[in-house]
């Protein structure tokens, strides 16, 4: 099992330490001594103020915030939870993914979905309800881009012909985010990785995703992954699972190791691949006693 978490930066207003250089150091160089495997940044270039007092939170450009990291760190993967695919011209996706994985040594993740904020959307100049059809055409121009010179593309918006960009990536692994069976189905096409969304109901609701609030849910969802691997001829080493335990991180109260470890056992057991953990937001130091704690306690006995 690897352990990654995302950057603790999960308030409005936000804490003004964590979008410091001193306080993103602090945590990522934390996180590689404490033996985690990977550090997120959540994706949220333009979201509404409705949102974002609303239970909402501020945001790290992902691509930017994650050079930084690698500058400072060296064995940590560099994995954007998530990237809104739709939100960007593929290429672009594709120039920020290849540069960052050339410049970090080949540690950087591309962890997509499609988001599911109409007013980002709006704000953005995407349509929301393209969003399957211009998520699909950028798994496409991502592949071919990375492995083609003079590759052509008929898009939705946009026509490349005769492209080839460089540097190219060995390989970026693609994970693909989202609780439907869509996703499933093209993670088993195209992907590297499957990176669901835990939501209670109500969430889920606001998130326009399926329920998943625990590993009773997420085992069908697997089953569903391993028959539509088998159908496109893969195995299931060949993908990636990330999830959680869902328990408290290691800076709350009734943080219990012991209950993580059980827990890790079980995901396991189910073919996870990945754990996440949350990390308190209160201060850098509260981020990085957590992220000490967590490893000593759980990652160094795991």
């Amino acid at each position: 099992m690897k352990h990654w978490f995302t950057y603790p930066l999960i308030t409005h207003p936000y804490n003004p330490a964590f979008v410091s250089r001193d306080g993103l150091v602090r945590v990522a160089q934390a996180a590689e001594a404490a033996g985690f495997d990977g550090i997120g940044f959540t994706d949220h270039p333009a979201p509404s103020h409705k949102w974002l007092t609303a239970g909402g939170h501020d945001a790290l450009d992902p691509f930017v915030a994650l050079s930084i990291v690698a500058a400072v760190t060296d064995r940590l993967r560099l994995i954007p939870n998530i990237v809104v695919l739709p939100y960007r011209n593929p290429f672009i996706v594709a120039k920020a993914a290849a540069t960052l994985d050339a410049l970090s040594d080949g540690r950087f993740v591309l962890s997509t979905a499609t988001g599911y904020l109409r007013s980002e959307y709006r704000a953005l100049g995407v349509e929301f309800d393209d969003r399957n059809e211009l998520f699909d055409e950028a798994l496409a121009v991502l592949r071919g881009v990375w492995s083609q010179d003079e590759f052509g593309y008929e898009g939705s918006t946009f026509t490349a012909g005769s492209v080839s960009a460089n540097p190219k990536p060995k390989h970026v692994p693609i994970w693909i985010g989202g609780n439907s069976p869509l996703t499933r189905r093209r993670v088993a096409a195209h992907g590297d990785g499957w990176n669901p969304f835990p939501a209670s109901g109500g969430l889920a609701r606001t998130a326009r995703t399926i329920p998943l609030e625990g590993l009773d849910d997420l085992a069908p969802m697997l089953e569903h992954l391993w028959e539509q691997l088998e159908r496109a001829g893969r195995a299931r080493p060949d993908v990636d699972v990330a999830f959680t335990t869902g328990l408290s991180g290691a800076g709350s109260a009734d943080f219990a190791p012991d209950r993580h470890l059980e827990a890790l056992d079980q995901m396991a057991a189910l073919g996870v691949t990945w754990s996440s953990t949350g990390v308190p937001g209160d201060s850098i130091d509260a981020a990085v006693e957590a992220l000490e704690r967590y490893g000593a306690e759980v990652i160094a006995k795991s």
